[in-house]
C-alpha cells in the first residue's frame, strides 16, 4: 500500500493538472505552495487540495491561517488527515 504522503500527491497531481511528475521522488516535507513549490502549486491549487481533502478524506480545513500551516508540505497535510480522519 502506498504511504497517505505519496498518495495525496497523485491525487493533487490529478486535480491540479500536472503531468510528469513522479510523486515517488518528490520532497513530502518540501513546501507545497507558493513561490518555492516542489510541485509548481499557487493558491488556486490550494483552494482546490482544500476541496480533495474535504471530498476524499472527510476532513474539514478550517480558516486561511490554519490551512497555510497544513499545507505547508505533503508531510503535514498527510499529518493533518491523519489525526482527523474518522477513519
Amino acid at each position: 500500500m502506498k504511504n497517505l504522503e505519496q498518495e495525496l500527491c497523485a491525487k493533487i497531481c490529478e486535480v491540479c493538472r500536472l503531468t510528469g511528475i513522479d510523486c515517488s521522488s518528490v520532497d513530502r516535507g518540501g513546501t507545497l505552495i507558493g513561490p518555492e513549490s516542489i510541485l509548481g502549486l499557487d493558491s488556486l491549487d490550494a483552494m482546490e487540495i482544500v476541496v480533495l481533502v474535504q471530498s476524499d478524506y472527510g476532513v474539514r480545513i478550517g480558516s486561511e491561517e490554519t490551512s497555510r500551516e497544513i499545507l505547508q508540505s505533503l508531510t503535514s497535510l498527510a499529518e493533518y488527515i491523519r489525526v482527523n480522519s474518522e477513519g
